[in-house]
């Protein structure tokens, strides 16, 4: 019997970590290998931040000798910082480790001594792409340890029934990396050319800063803002949905991108992350690059808009995507066999 501990995000936070131990808790795997969820990050204020990653720790080390396997994940320096007192008491304790970076295409500019001292002394380490995984042995050598093991899509239920909507999805964190600014403006370019289509920024982060930047486009209208959504809200919002843009800079394998295969929606966004492993231009997705170019996105948008033969194709391919390489069942076999093999 393996028994697993999960050390991540908090249940209570938003954020793609967050959604993709969810989709682990709900699989299979949850059971056989007997995984329990530490917390050690949630929103908050500062006092709550402390106490919360106070009482992680607490718990972490009652636990931890019962456990044969610590699955640590984390993603930019603060998380790889907040991680690691938990990664050397494992080691401590002769404990399997298996590391799980979920940032990508920025990893060079990020990679610190944290980095490298927890991929050089891990039993596994899990990136979310090739390329990123590439990157990382140029730092650390050649190792048979590091996996590629991409995010699951989520499984969704048809019970309730949406109708198509005109407009085209933005999900996720709004900040600045996320390209969301360049969507806005975008669109303001074709906006007057289809006044009844609107782009929807479903998340939290820059909620005002994305309004304000609207308005001063003229464009308000064709703007919403919802905050952050889950559950029967983003099943609708989603199932509504005619596209999804996501034009970041850098990713790691975004769940905005899962969650539109999962909805057989076409998709638009920048080859950075893991994108390239499984993204072909004009086939399964519109990509545009580098990121940033604003012409070439509003372009992409134009497209997507005008022409509903190529919707169609990309959402029949999108959804292929889902139910193959991306399959929430694929991926916990895959995880399953890296604890099979570490015990």
């Amino acid at each position: 019997m393996i028994k697993t501990l999960i050390v991540a995000t908090s249940p209570l936070t938003h954020g793609g970590i967050t959604s993709v131990i969810n989709l682990y808790k709900q699989s299979t795997m949850w059971e056989k290998f007997h995984c329990r969820w530490i917390g050690t990050y949630r929103n908050g204020s500062k006092i709550l931040k402390i106490w919360y990653v106070l009482k992680a720790m607490v718990q972490y080390i009652v636990l931890l000798p019962f456990y044969d396997i610590v699955h640590i994940h984390f993603s930019l320096p603060v998380s790889a910082k907040r991680k690691f007192i938990f990664f050397i008491l494992a080691k401590l304790l002769y404990k399997k480790t298996i590391i799980h970076l979920h940032c990508g295409s920025q990893i060079n500019e990020i990679w610190s001594t944290v980095y490298q001292y927890m991929f050089i002394h891990c039993d596994c380490g899990i990136v979310l792409a090739e390329n990123i995984k590439t990157t990382i042995e140029q730092h650390i050598g050649k190792s048979d340890r590091i996996h590629v093991v991409y995010n699951p899509c989520p499984e969704i239920s048809n019970e309730a029934n949406y109708n198509k909507q005109n407009y085209i999805l933005f999900s996720g964190r709004i900040k600045e990396g996320k390209g969301y600014k360049d969507f806005i403006k975008a669109f303001s370019m074709i906006s007057q050319k289809y006044p009844s289509w609107k782009i929807v920024l479903a998340g939290n982060g820059e909620i005002e800063q994305a309004r304000l930047l609207a308005q001063e486009l003229g464009i308000s209208k064709q703007v919403i803002l919802p905050g952050w959504v889950d559950g029967e809200m983003k099943h609708k919002i989603f199932s509504e949905a005619e596209a999804l843009c996501l034009p970041s800079y850098a990713e790691g394998f975004p769940m905005a991108v899962l969650d539109a295969c999962a909805y057989s929606l076409p998709i638009i966004t920048t080859p950075v992350g893991g994108i390239p492993d499984v993204a072909i231009d004009n086939v399964n997705m519109l990509l545009f690059n580098p990121p940033g170019n604003i012409e070439l996105l509003s372009q992409c948008l134009d497209r997507i808009i005008s022409d509903i033969n190529l919707r169609k194709k990309l959402a029949k391919e999108a959804k292929y995507l889902a139910d193959t390489k991306f399959n929430i069942n694929t991926i916990v076999n895959q995880i399953g066999d890296i604890y099979e093999e570490l015990k």
